[in-house]
């Protein structure tokens, strides 16, 4: 059979990375549009961050020579001259004997080189007694510290969420060049599958629950969804269906059909989209088998199995990568926890198996509790709040192990 020749999950990532290539679009974004956008370019520090010296703390700018050999027992004297105002310069600099107020975030007066902790000192009728030591560049940031003129601040490839937004916003950085995000377009199939709408099911019938999964999956990471509805099971009608939905999206989900069933053509239908065509069919992992990957003509497509459960995994897991590498992403880190599992999960060698898991808090550690059920099962999707990994090399784990939990988001 030319189809259904199951790669592991480490040969269906590298596939993916050497199939799937990044849309190339650049656009102009203004920063606070600019969240979940990919950089096209690399972002360089304009200036200094912080441009002059500052306090970590609310304290005292000394010389940290004139602290040495103060403690409690025996403390030292300083002169207290002024203090400094919040966003102002200091009027003076500062001389060996003397000390200043600073509060955090303040400007170092020229002269000193640390900062003595408030609760470390007291003021007493304007002469500082000092109940310990610093040392040089204690409680300081330094010019440049954080951010340094000249060095990359953010790599091309970049996916831009809030902190990277405010790290733009600390250079004055108003406008960012982007790739455009991709447009993800979805289909369910099956003729016992009815709109979402439906008030009463006739027996044999399911709404399509999976449109709504992998919708709310693609729009929680940022990216425009596109709803194409429900297929019958109709070879030509398929065909059409998906050839239209992929002139207007760049990448097209189709959930359910995946098998090797005898009304199951969906591979064919998606191998006949254009070149170079279906790469995987079929992944060693429960649940999740019969998966379908794809490029048609510069286009991914993705086959789903069409039982809730497998489907958002898969998606999460293989759907997710494939967004990835069409946005162009350089760091890809999957969302992980690590817990202790509440008892033996065996697993078959061979294959690798995702089990959904329940987060417990327990006596100050995270336990990972095991849902297990069919994957057909609704109720296992709500439950869980993530899933670990035994890969295939692994008869299972067992009760009391810490575990890496991928999360779902």
């Amino acid at each position: 059979m030319k189809f259904f020749q199951v790669k592991s999950v480490e040969e269906t990532f590298q596939l993916i990375n050497e199939k799937v290539a990044p849309l190339t679009e650049k656009i102009t974004k203004p920063l606070f549009e600019a969240l979940h956008f990919v950089l096209a370019e690399d972002i360089t520090v304009r200036e200094n961050v912080p441009n002059f010296r500052r306090s970590t703390v609310d304290g005292y700018a000394v010389k940290a020579k004139d602290t040495f050999g103060s403690s409690e027992s025996m403390p030292g004297f300083l002169n207290l001259t002024g203090e400094v105002k919040m966003g102002k310069e200091p009027d003076r600099p500062l001389q060996s004997g003397e000390a200043m107020y600073v509060p955090t975030g303040g400007m170092l007066p020229e002269g000193s080189d640390a900062v003595i902790m408030i609760e470390h000192a007291e003021d007493i009728s304007g002469l500082l007694n000092l109940y310990r030591q610093v040392a040089p560049g204690e409680n300081v940031i330094s010019i440049g510290e954080d951010l340094k003129e000249g060095t990359i601040l953010l790599a091309k490839g970049t996916r831009l969420r809030s902190q990277e937004i405010g790290a733009l916003a600390s250079q004055g950085i108003t406008n960012v060049t982007v790739f455009r995000k991709p447009i993800v377009g979805y289909l369910s199939s099956g003729d016992e599958i009815v709109p979402l709408e439906t008030k009463e099911l006739s027996i044999g019938e399911v709404r399509d629950m999976n449109g709504a999964v992998v919708g709310s999956q693609v729009s929680s990471w940022g990216l425009e969804f596109i709803y194409g509805g429900i297929v019958q099971d109709d070879r030509n009608e398929l065909e059409r269906r998906m050839r239209e939905m992929l002139e207007k999206v760049d990448c097209l989900i189709l959930s359910g059909g995946s098998s090797v069933g005898t009304k199951d053509y969906s591979v064919d239908v998606i191998e006949s989209l254009g070149e170079p065509g279906v790469y995987v069919h079929g992944i060693s992992v429960k649940p999740g088998k019969p998966t379908i990957l794809s490029m048609a003509n510069g286009k991914p497509v993705i086959g789903l199995p069409g039982h809730p459960a497998s489907a958002m995994i898969i998606f999460h897991l293989f759907g997710r990568e494939v967004l990835h590498c069409l946005q162009g992403i350089q760091q890809k880190q999957a969302k992980l926890a690590f817990a202790k599992v509440t008892k033996n999960i065996p697993s078959s060698p061979g294959r690798t198996d995702y089990v959904r898991v329940r987060l417990i808090e327990e006596d100050g550690e995270w336990m990972a509790e095991p849902i297990f059920g069919k994957s057909g099962l609704i109720s296992t999707l709500v439950k869980s709040e993530g899933m670990i990994e035994i890969s295939a090399e692994s008869e299972g784990v067992h009760k009391g192990d810490s575990v890496p939990v991928i999360l779902f988001q």
